[in-house]
């Protein structure tokens, strides 16, 4: 990885659900989520941003990213801007 990219993570809302996710292009992302190319529990919905972080290590947004799929109150409270 070069050093100069930008890790970024993530959160999406979609009807009563959040996915959590990292990525270097979060707008490609967000794209694939949506077109039905991205992860497979995301498919067949329509993606809102919620949340996003920066970071210049894969390792810290890759570490950042485990934290936040496990921090269930963050993400209810995420979702229910959406509301």
């Amino acid at each position: 990885m070069n050093s100069t990219e930008t890790c970024f993570v993530y959160v999406l809302g979609s009807a009563g659900r959040t996915y959590v996710g990292w990525t270097l292009d979060l707008g490609r992302r967000l794209d694939q989520h949506n077109s039905g190319t991205g992860a497979r529990s995301t498919r067949g919905r329509s993606w809102v941003l919620l949340y996003a972080e920066k970071y210049s290590a894969r390792a810290d947004a890759m570490s950042r990213e485990w934290h936040l799929k496990r921090d269930r109150k963050l993400r209810k409270e995420l979702l229910a801007c959406l509301a």
